[in-house]
């Protein structure tokens, strides 16, 4: 019988819950300097165009896409939320109607079906030109 109690010699993912920063500062519940990255990178996303949360973490060098859905999903009403979608073009989960109706009244590239972003066609990274029509 295989002995499931031994512990894996592998290292772990990610940090321990307490080893990790957090994303808003303790007691206050405002965003930490992540999360006002993560917020300011999302308001200069152009109408018509969007990134995955992966997108944004890698223009930002730091957390991952989990983290910030997290940040998106805690201060994210005040940016152009539904700019950020996932990497397959799927808008956040939950708001799937009211993103489309706004991706649609910004002219956003849809896949063939229309229940997502045609991401291939509407990704943006800083430094595109943001009057550029979508690639």
């Amino acid at each position: 019988m295989t002995d499931v109690t031994s512990t894996s010699s592998r290292a772990p993912r990610r940090p321990p819950a307490a080893d990790r920063e957090p994303l808003a500062e303790p007691g206050a519940g405002l965003p930490t300097p992540f999360a006002e990255a993560v917020l300011d990178l999302v308001e200069r996303i152009p109408p018509g165009r969007a990134m995955a949360y992966g997108d944004v973490a890698a223009v930002l060098g730091t957390g991952g896409a989990r983290a910030v859905g997290t940040v998106m999903a805690r201060f994210g009403s005040g940016v152009p939320w539904h700019r950020v979608v996932r990497s397959d073009g799927s808008p956040p989960r939950g708001h799937e109607a009211e993103a489309l109706r706004r991706h649609r009244r910004e002219g956003t590239p849809l896949a063939a079906a229309g229940t997502r972003l045609d991401l291939a066609a509407a990704r943006w990274w800083p430094g595109d030109e943001p009057s550029a029509p979508a690639r």
